[in-house]
């Protein structure tokens, strides 16, 4: 890659791991094309893992920061945390320390938010959601309010996830990469 060109580090659990789904047809894979068609050079590399949680991600991430010197991370994580019920406060926590670590090393950061269904409670529910904007403002990131949107909240929600009710099918990624291009195209310039 030419000195210059944008490394764009995606750090997320399944959502962004291509779960259920024929390679390339996730939206990060779609990222890649999306900065092709629109001209602009840049190397996506996308460390997500199935399953992964805030504090996996945490660990995982110097190693990542180093062998790859990425100018821009994604961080695509916490759906597992609340899934497992992990304290929110720990979450919040990791979150803030990767986007830390990756400000430190150069990086700017792009922090994608998730939402919980309704079964958690409404107190939860908000808390959660409210945790990766005060981390994005706090850590002056930018941030995906929901990655889901138009796809986890439309008339029929069921039609565009797999049988397991979680994970999204081929057909909902494009809306999952319009949901994030906005605002990371804003890093990019």
């Amino acid at each position: 890659m030419a000195a210059g060109t944008p490394v764009i580090l995606v750090v997320g659990d399944s959502l962004s791991a291509e779960y259920g789904l024929k390679r390339g047809t996730g939206w990060v894979a779609l990222l890649e094309q999306r900065l092709a068609r629109e001209k602009i050079p840049g190397k996506v590399v996308n460390a997500s893992i199935s399953g992964d949680t805030t504090s996996g991600g945490r660990s995982r991430l110097p190693a990542l920061l180093q062998q790859h010197r990425p100018t821009h991370v994604v961080l695509e994580l916490g759906g597992n945390d609340a899934l497992r019920g992990l304290p929110l406060a720990m979450t919040e926590d990791n979150l803030s320390q990767m986007a830390q670590a990756a400000r430190k090393a150069g990086a700017r950061v792009l922090v994608v938010g998730m939402q919980v269904p309704p079964n958690y409670g409404s107190d939860y529910a908000n808390r959660f959601s409210g945790l990766f904007a005060k981390v994005a403002k706090e850590q002056q990131a930018g941030l995906v309010p929901f990655l889901l949107a138009g796809v986890a909240d439309g008339a029929d929600p069921t039609r565009l996830f797999q049988a397991d009710r979680i994970h999204p099918r081929e057909e909902a990624h494009p809306k999952m990469l319009d949901n994030v291009w906005p605002e990371l195209k804003k890093l990019l310039k």
